[in-house]
């Protein structure tokens, strides 16, 4: 029989996420599985993937083979890398000791790149906010002048037809008694 490590695809249309398994290789994708042994959610940023790694790395052992997503995902998990320095050690190329130290020392250096990327989203999208934040200031500045403006120009239209007004009052009030000695 033989045993492959794959992704079954769970969630919805445009929205899925994938549990990692190990299943017989005629078996559907979606189908009957052997163990599961971890999950990989490719909607979040960067991509969220928890793995058994123990689990793993055992039925990489009993030669079970990983699919080409499977293998990228546990490679980047450094999965492929514990199996490569583990058949060192069988070798005897190197000590467990040895191999400890370079998986340790990979794995802090992964995890700091991983970091580095959540701290680098974090920054961006307080630089997008801030932004946004001033583009909103500029608009609602440009709106204020607007209707200031507006009000300036209504203030003023206003005056000049007090002031049409007040004259077309008093232009009455002057011919009138030039009228009244006329006759």
């Amino acid at each position: 029989m033989a045993v492959k490590i794959r992704l079954q695809r769970h969630g919805k249309k445009n929205f899925a996420f994938f549990h990692i398994v190990v299943a017989d290789t005629r078996a559907p994708r979606d189908g009957r599985y052997i163990e599961q042994i971890g999950s990989y959610n490719p909607n979040t940023n960067p991509a969220t993937i928890v793995i058994n790694e123990e689990r793993a790395l055992a039925w990489l052992a009993v030669g079970a083979q990983p699919t080409l997503t499977a293998r990228r995902i546990l490679s980047y998990e450094g999965i492929m890398l514990r199996k490569h320095l583990q058949g060192g050690v069988a070798k005897g190329a190197l000590t467990q000791e040895q191999a400890d130290a370079k998986w340790n020392a990979w794995k802090a250096e992964q995890d700091k790149k991983v970091s580095g990327k959540k701290e680098g989203l974090k920054k961006e999208a307080v630089k997008k906010a801030a932004e946004a934040v001033k583009a909103e200031a500029k608009v609602n500045e440009a709106r204020t002048e607007a209707l200031a403006k507006k009000a300036a120009e209504a203030a003023a239209a206003a005056a000049a037809e007090q002031a049409a007004e007040t004259a077309a009052a008093e232009a009455p009030a002057e011919e009138t008694p030039a009228e009244t000695p006329a006759e």
